[in-house]
């Protein structure tokens, strides 16, 4: 089963796809999204619902998760991200793809075994977990991450879907 993970940014949204089979996953790709903050808000949300169109048409996984949003100081930012998260999983929901929905505490206590793990420990765990794998940027580990914590709760009836 190929699953998507999605780190999800307005400025940098990170992607990861990975390839688990039972308790085994390996690399398939990632990378990062980003858009052009000198944009209009729905030229910038369109740029990234294209662009993950265009990342679901070459690689065509068969699930996606991607990780919720947590509640910062600014309203604004929240708002943002928040529409940035929906323009990603409206374009995921296109394809009819489910879609699993994790916090990020339960993310980084899946990966790296404590909820309050940083974002350097998190980048390390997955390439113990991924070994050789390339990571395009902070995000892009991330998504990673979401995508193994999505393939650690499917087989035991934990998905995270929606």
């Amino acid at each position: 089963m190929k699953i998507l993970g999605l780190d999800p940014g307005l400025g940098i949204t990170g992607w990861g796809l990975i390839e688990a089979e039972g308790n085994r996953i390996r690399h398939l790709a990632n990378g990062q999204i980003k858009s052009d903050a000198k944009e209009p808000l729905p030229a910038r949300l369109s740029h990234l619902a294209s662009q993950l169109d265009a990342i679901l048409a070459d690689h065509a996984p068969d699930a996606a998760a991607a990780e919720e949003i947590f509640v910062n100081k600014n309203a604004q930012s929240t708002l943002k991200l928040a529409q940035a998260r929906g323009a990603l999983l409206l374009s995921i929901a296109r394809t009819g793809i489910a879609v699993g929905e994790y916090a990020p505490r339960l993310v980084k206590k899946a990966v790296v075994g404590t909820g309050a793990a940083e974002k350097a420990q998190i980048h390390a765990m997955v390439k113990v977990l991924l070994p050789g794998v390339s990571i395009a940027g902070p995000d892009a580990a991330d998504a990673l991450a979401v995508a193994i914590t999505h393939a650690h709760h499917l087989p035991a009836g934990k998905s995270g879907l929606r």
